[in-house]
């Protein structure tokens, strides 16, 4: 081997060393190949990744929200046409359609430009990046956070704090954040809280900083949307729609009651998402049930 081949080989593995500490180069993203993204890391750094088959759940699917739809909808409508919209915090029993409201108002306002971001909780740090990543674009994007909650330190509670409401730069007006979460306040709250209340002379009583805190972000949603448990009757109906957009009859779904209430008996629990879960494994079970 002479001094070259040998400078050559010694300056290959110089550059492949270099490599591993670039950082990777993430491709742009293809905004027309679909209306919903998820956010995703790799090597250090983040890129929107296109949904390729989103949920078609529609608003029609969903029962017994009537008011939280009507709420979400109008929202979302203010949204897309330009006009004052608010964020959006959705809280509530588990299972009773939160996620699926707002996966419903994608199909519902998709075509007249609304665009989804899905980040994790353990990415909302990166709340900057993609806001500065969609702000020029003519589409108006909802970042969407599901099932979302904090303990106490975590970092993504404070980026998602500035990101509503805390930072010297005014939020993107094409952007909004909606997130759901089973807690009102996002935050564990304890019986040892309640020691920092403070009686007032006029005998109020006023919240200390530990509440204060732990109320301080759900705070800084527009909106809250609050969600309920589901009766039996509403449970039923539930059923009863998914079973028929399984092309089940009048008859297997009259059949399928007392099963669909030892189901929910089961589970603890008599939700929409229950509900969808009864009607696949029922109607698979039937032969002949054209399915999806």
């Amino acid at each position: 081997m002479n001094q070259l081949e040998h400078f050559l080989i010694r300056a290959e593995q110089v550059l492949t060393r270099l490599e591993t500490l670039l950082p990777v180069a993430h491709p742009v993203p293809d905004w027309l190949a679909g209306y919903a993204f998820r956010w995703r890391k790799r090597g250090g750094s983040g890129y929107l990744q296109v949904v390729r088959h989103p949920s078609v759940i529609t608003l029609d699917d969903l029962h017994h929200i009537t008011d939280q739809k009507a709420q979400i909808a109008q929202n979302t409508q203010q949204f897309v046409q330009r006009r004052p919209a608010n964020n959006v915090l959705l809280t509530g029993a588990r299972g009773t359609g939160k996620s699926s409201l707002i996966k419903a108002c994608l199909q519902q306002f998709a075509a007249q430009g609304l665009r989804l971001i899905e980040v994790d909780k353990a990415d909302l740090a990166d709340l900057p990046d993609i806001v500065d990543l969609v702000a020029e674009r003519p589409e108006r994007f909802i970042v969407f956070c599901d099932d979302l909650s904090f303990e106490e330190g975590e970092a993504g509670y404070k980026a998602l704090k500035v990101a509503l409401d805390g930072s010297i730069a005014a939020q993107s007006d094409n952007v909004l954040i909606y997130a759901t979460s089973n807690r009102r306040h996002l935050l564990p709250e304890k019986m040892s809280d309640n020691s920092g209340y403070t009686h007032g002379d006029d005998g109020d009583l006023h919240p200390g900083e530990t509440v204060e805190e732990k109320i301080s972000l759900s705070e800084r949603f527009g909106l809250w949307v609050s969600f309920y448990p589901f009766r039996q009757d509403d449970y039923l109906g539930i059923v009863a729609h998914w079973l028929q957009t399984f092309s089940c009859t009048a008859e297997q779904i009259a059949a399928a009651r007392p099963e669909a209430l030892r189901w929910a008996l089961q589970r603890g629990s008599r939700s929409g998402r229950v509900a969808w879960q009864f009607a696949r494994d029922y109607a698979g079970r039937l032969n002949g049930v054209v399915h999806e």
